[in-house]
């Protein structure tokens, strides 16, 4: 199971504004200056889609048909395709989406049997990245990609860059900074929202005192993906803790799991979740107990295995039960909050999150082709998948669009960010993320030491 593509997605504003990053990611790609004429300011946009069209003419016609690959679950997968098919009649273009069930997999399988389709979208840039060279074209030989990198947040524009080249952009985004909780169940007990770390350590400590329940839920199996819940709490912390440089170089594996800063997340990993008292049933039943379920945030009592806190990306919603799934969309929240994950003290706050990008095969391009991937590539393209869980990684996205008011709020906090760090287990090597699930999950069960654990990922490394 590729770790992000079966999962689907009310915070305050004020709150929220916390998440932001100070500090920034590699620059984003600007788009070139235009020439200042002082009497017309409004003409830049025209000049730009002049030169977009002029480079689409000159590349060869299409034949009215466009094919795009991807690994989207049934209701993503018929939103997205209601946003092709209204823009395809439009321009005189079918184009057919089609959900592979085991994406990476599976899209080798079309690729060497001579069956690639014209666009396809990875659910982690590491698979997108590892094909660039000898299958994909460099985005800006098939569209204007100053476009699409004007009005996307910092941190997206440059996650498909192989050899200086981008191979890829964002069509649709999650995020995971996020703490779920019940607010029926925290007035009942008189708990309240913590604003930074050292209330929320107050809180997990309050409510063990209380015999109320657990602070945490927090499952990580996952099927034969067991694991990746975990290493989206390192993720947080490592970015949390030490900035987006030091995220970065962890990634590309010049920082160490084993080093001082990425065991230093274990450790708060270790003492948010593994010390007594903090999950129900401890690090054993953790590794055993499914991300999706949620049931323990809406129990009644630690009789019945009472959790308080769940964090979590903004799909999680859909796993929730029927009727707080119904609760949300009416836009009643009694039963269903969120607020941000608090920064650890002397940190910075970090956004962090995933989602699908795209690209353009070779062979592929003509000016139908062009014209859907700059559409796909658009805030545009989301208008019905938002419906089904999704943000746009676009700042510029009509938020009214979002179908709630807790959806709403996650969006604009992900616009609004400064940066956005992008699920670095997604980015690592195949075998380095495949081993940090299962040396993360034996970690959880106390099978290993983080020292122990640290060193078989690390091995992975080329």
């Amino acid at each position: 199971m590729n770790k992000k593509s079966v999962l689907w997605s009310v915070m305050s504003l004020l709150i929220l504004a916390s998440l932001v990053l100070a500090a920034c990611a590699p620059a984003a790609t600007e788009a070139p200056a235009e020439e200042p004429v002082a009497e017309e300011p409004a003409a830049e946009e025209p000049a730009a889609t002049e030169e977009a069209a002029a480079e689409e003419s000159a590349l060869p016609e299409g034949d009215g048909k466009v094919e795009i690959f991807g690994g989207y679950g049934e209701a993503q997968s018929a939103a997205f395709q209601q946003a092709l098919t209204e823009f395809g009649e439009a321009n005189g273009i079918e184009i057919t989406f089609t959900s592979l069930a085991t994406f990476d997999t599976d899209i080798k399988v079309k690729i060497e049997a001579g069956q690639e389709p014209d666009i396809a979208m990875w659910p982690q840039p590491g698979g997108l990245k590892a094909l660039a060279a000898d299958n994909l074209v460099p985005l800006d030989e098939v569209i204007d990609v100053s476009i699409p990198q004007s009005t996307l947040v910092p941190g997206w524009d440059t996650l498909a860059v192989v050899d200086g080249k981008l191979y890829g952009l964002p069509v649709s985004a999650n995020q995971k900074s996020l703490v779920f909780y019940n607010p029926s169940a925290f007035e009942a007990n008189g708990y309240s929202v913590p604003t930074n770390d050292a209330e929320l350590v107050a809180l997990e400590a309050q409510i063990i005192a209380d015999g109320a329940g657990s602070p945490w839920c927090a499952g990580i199996e996952s099927g034969g993906a067991t694991g990746w819940a975990f290493t989206d709490w390192m993720e947080q912390y490592v970015l949390s803790l030490n900035g987006p440089e030091v995220y970065a170089q962890w990634i590309s594996g010049d920082v160490d799991f084993a080093s001082p800063e990425i065991t230093a997340a274990a450790d708060l990993v270790a003492a948010r979740l593994l010390a007594e008292g903090q999950v129900n049933g401890g690090g054993i039943s953790m590794a055993t107990d499914s991300f999706q379920n949620t049931a323990p945030l809406f129990a009644n009592g630690a009789a019945e295995g009472q959790c308080f806190m769940l964090r979590q990306g903004s799909f999680i919603v859909s796993f929730m039960p029927d009727d707080i799934q119904a609760e949300v969309a009416a836009g009643d929240y009694t039963h269903l909050d969120v607020f941000p994950i608090p920064t650890p003290e002397g940190g910075q706050a970090g956004v962090i999150g995933g989602g699908d990008l795209a690209a353009v095969f070779q062979g592929h391009v003509d000016q139908d082709v062009a014209k859907v991937a700059a559409f796909i590539f658009s805030p545009e393209v989301l208008k019905y998948q938002v419906a089904t869980g999704d943000i746009s990684p676009h700042k510029t996205f009509d938020s009214s669009l979002y179908p709630n008011e807790m959806q709403r709020k996650i969006g604009e906090a992900l616009a609004n960010a400064a940066v956005f760090g992008f699920d670095a287990s997604d980015q690592m090597p195949a075998e380095v993320n495949a081993e940090f699930w299962a040396a993360g999950t034996d970690f959880v069960a106390g099978r290993a030491t983080w020292a122990e654990a640290a060193e078989r990922i690390d091995s992975k490394y080329p």
